[in-house]
């Protein structure tokens, strides 16, 4: 029997193939430098390309990496919440696959919910590394949100985070999950903070992310989650 890992990182991944390696790699550095023991949790998505392939060196050159096939691509949402579901840590973290999100700030988000004066702890990219116009509509999609959820936090949809797993248990599937978990955990009574990290521009691969899947899509769902939240916590 394996131990029970004091920390689970949850990375979901799309055709990022050629991103994978170098970022589990800066991670492993990372959570080793902590010494405690963790697992990370590589979530195939689907994906068409060389992931799955490059899923299995991960796993071949660090063994405490374990892989999460989906039968197909089911979103974002979805490998995220399954991810965190299967994780076995007390606190568990999050980010990226395509390369953006820095290992070396989950040191910052880890410290305030494992002295427990946090409960998730998430990512602000202050500088952010993407073209004027997706820059601009995330800061008008943020100041909507805050004013309809509730979370009124900078950057809710920055993947770089650190939680409780007590958190886990709040969450429920819904569309764009992995934007709406703060205000999710919010409605459900946990503490949040936030904090400046880095952002790198994307190096290979392509963006997920269409104007559609920027702005329409998440203000509906967003109408949505209001209505689904007011109703769980009545």
């Amino acid at each position: 029997m394996t131990p029970t890992p004091h920390y689970s990182l949850v990375v979901p991944f799309f055709n990022e193939a050629g991103n994978i390696l170098p970022l589990i790699g800066t991670a492993v550095e990372v959570l080793d430098a902590l010494g405690r023991d963790y697992e990370i949790i590589l979530v195939n998505d689907g994906s068409t390309d060389a992931t799955a392939a490059e899923i299995a060196a991960c796993i071949t050159r660090w063994p405490r990496c374990r892989a999460l096939h989906q039968p197909r691509n089911l979103g974002q949402a979805t490998a995220l919440l399954d991810g965190l579901r299967s994780a076995r840590g007390a606190i568990l973290l999050a980010m990226d696959g395509d390369g953006q999100n820095d290992p070396r700030d989950l040191p910052l988000l880890i410290a305030p919910v494992e002295a427990g004066t946090l409960d998730v702890a998430c990512g602000w990219r202050h500088d952010r590394h993407d073209s004027w116009l997706r820059r601009r509509m995330s800061r008008l999609a943020n100041f909507v949100r805050g004013r309809v959820l509730g979370d009124h936090l900078h950057d809710s949809g920055c993947q770089l985070r650190a939680l409780r797993r007590e958190v886990v248990g709040a969450l429920f599937p819904f569309e764009l999950l992995q934007s709406f978990l703060p205000a999710i955990a919010i409605a459900a009574g946990f503490r949040l903070g936030e904090f400046r990290v880095r952002h790198h521009p994307r190096t290979l691969g392509e963006a997920k992310y269409s104007f559609r899947t920027l702005w329409w899509r998440p203000a509906l769902a967003m109408l949505r989650l209001r209505r689904e939240l007011r109703l769980r916590h009545r």
